[in-house]
């Protein structure tokens, strides 16, 4: 993901298609700012007037009407005001309501090999700081930036109208003034992307120690990580309170040298008035609009940096929403069955992962396996097992060879339809922080109740989960922190019973269990693979005895395929591996 800042605000267009969704409201924002423009413009006008008139009883109907067109205005600004602000506020919150939903949406179809090159906490930060930052732009910066560029042009227009020789001598001025501004502002900018990496990095490492509380805990390695996070917050805030410097000084000279050069120019005006040249009046309107206009210039300096700020965050979120999935339907889509006989085909595979191109995981791997039919995958670890159920959901696709179920290539087909008829029971199964029932709905999200007793009673998960306070409708905790593993494995098992695949994976479903867990899991895996094609990777081999077929593998090949008898009288790779676990 590019870190480079934005130079300008262009990439703040990228914004167009989320924005032009509430053209309506945007209507409504843009008058009320052209109206409040208009309003603010109008006072100084009202003013000369007031003073031109005089404060005499003779006078006094035409003070009161000019006190009335005051009141009268200031009622406009005030309406007009309100309304911008509601409007523009909503339009911000609307549309990073909007950003969120697509670029999570977006980022749940990237396939692996974006997150092997992206933390999980830098996408995060897009979601949370980027997002929060365009918000803060879209539904405030951004109106102030429109507003005081009406003022601002409105204003020096007026200048001119006022007096054209002031306003010439102010022109003057205006480069040496802008000189130092841009200059600081181009500092802040690239202060700015440096505090919100900063930022980035902090919110990523936090993230993953949360992830791994218990071993931080275990190694007893919490004021090391403290440490380690104190430290990159200290990172943060330095690097913010350079930022915070530049921007003071920023501030001070925009403030300096506008406000100087209005005062030198009013000295001027004042000559003009004492010498009759212009009224009291007209120098009180030319000094308000002088004002309006130096304080737009101010306001637009402080703005111009969140706008850029903001612009670089939406580079960041276009740069997700424009990654393309490496895994994807093709153009010419095969159609995939809506039930499959559960056949599985592995025909001369050659794969290497995009992070490791020029190692070869698997080599010329060709399995069959016929349907309702179990095999187990043994061998040493990076023999390429875990590589081939990776392959097979479409996680990735191999460089060469072909994968079919039944007969149908599944890279011709869209991967969530492929993946309908698979079900996965992983080593480490993930439970959500949500209840009993929903994590095992995740199998089928339109299961009715009964449909997820049924699959736990099944997998051996009803007993524990009825003795849980609320029963299935209990909060089962981040990560399933108030399971054992037995029975994460097993709620693991009741998702996949529910999502009723014709092709069952089992990843190591029971290395990490009691001899008692391990029982129950493996009872509940006999109700899960029967009638079903099975394949199962195991590295401890006494759960896997009893498979229709052993295949073994090594450096990504096929080296022997047999039962468990026949392969250990053959000799060779798994009769050591046998020889290892087995006492007899």
């Amino acid at each position: 993901m590019s870190n480079k800042p934005a130079k300008n605000i262009r990439p703040l267009r990228k914004l167009w298609p989320f924005l032009r969704l509430y053209k309506k409201q945007l209507a409504y924002a843009s008058t009320a700012l052209v109206v409040a423009a208009a309003a603010t413009l109008a006072l100084p006008v009202a003013l000369r007037f007031l003073i031109d008139a005089g404060f005499s009883a003779e006078n006094s109907s035409q003070i009161n009407q000019q006190f009335s067109g005051l009141l009268v205005l200031a009622v406009v600004l005030g309406i007009a005001t309100a309304t911008r602000y509601y409007f523009v506020t909503w339009i911000g919150e609307r549309l990073v309501a909007d950003i969120r939903n697509a670029v999570y949406q977006h980022i749940l179809k990237l396939s692996p090999v974006f997150f092997e090159s992206t933390r999980t906490g830098e996408v995060l930060s897009r979601l949370t700081t980027d997002t929060t930052l365009i918000q803060s732009v879209i539904g405030s910066s951004l109106s102030i930036a429109l507003r005081n560029a009406l003022t601002f042009s409105g204003g020096l227009t007026m200048l001119f109208v006022t007096s054209p020789k002031l306003t010439a001598i102010i022109l003057l001025v205006i480069p040496v003034v802008l000189v130092p501004i841009i200059i600081f502002g181009r500092r802040v900018r690239t202060l700015s992307r440096a505090s919100q990496d900063t930022v980035a990095d902090t919110s990523s490492l936090a993230q993953e120690v949360l992830n791994a509380m218990q071993t931080v805990q275990a190694y007893t390695a919490e004021a090391y990580e403290a440490k380690r996070y104190q430290t990159a917050v200290e990172t943060a805030f330095s690097t913010a309170l350079r930022r915070i410097r530049t921007r003071a000084v920023l501030t001070l000279l925009v403030i300096l040298l506008v406000f100087a050069a209005v005062v030198a120019v009013l000295w001027i005006g004042a000559q003009s008035v004492m010498s009759g040249n212009m009224t009291p009046g007209l120098l009180g309107q030319f000094l308000l609009y002088a004002i309006f206009t130096a304080g737009a210039v101010g306001a637009l300096s402080e703005t111009w940096g969140e706008l850029q700020r903001a612009a670089g965050a939406t580079e960041r979120l276009v740069e997700i929403l424009d990654t393309e999935p490496a895994i994807q339907a093709p153009t010419q889509i095969s159609t995939m069955p809506s039930s499959l006989r559960g056949e599985v085909h592995f025909d001369g595979i050659h794969f290497s992962y995009p992070s490791r191109p020029d190692v070869a995981v698997l080599e010329n791997f060709d399995l069959h396996i016929k349907a309702g039919e179990t095999v187990a995958l043994v061998g040493p670890s990076g023999a390429g097992k875990t590589t081939v159920f990776q392959l097979l959901l479409r996680f990735y696709d191999p460089q060469s060879g072909s994968i079919r179920l039944d007969n149908t290539a599944i890279t011709a087909c869209d991967p969530a339809a492929v993946r309908r008829h698979l079900g996965l029971v992983p080593q480490e199964p993930i439970i959500f922080a949500a209840s009993a029932a929903d994590n095992i709905r995740y199998g089928d999200e339109d299961a009715s109740q009964e449909q997820v007793i049924h699959a736990a009673k099944h997998a051996a998960a009803d007993g524990f989960i009825q003795q849980q306070p609320e029963g299935y409708n209990t909060f089962l905790g981040e990560r399933g922190m108030r399971l054992s593993g037995g029975q994460k494995q097993r709620i693991a098992i009741a998702r996949a019973m529910l999502k009723n695949a014709e092709v069952v994976l089992l990843d190591e479903a029971t290395s990490a269990l009691d001899a008692e867990s391990e029982q129950l899991v493996q009872q509940a895996l006999e109700e899960l693979t029967e009638n079903r094609t099975t394949l199962v990777i195991a590295h401890r081999l006494a759960t896997v005895r009893e498979a229709d077929r052993i295949v073994v593998m090594e450096k990504g090949r096929v080296v022997a395929t047999g039962s468990h008898d026949e392969l250990v009288a053959e000799g060779g790779l798994y009769a050591r591996l046998a020889k290892l676990q087995f006492k007899d």
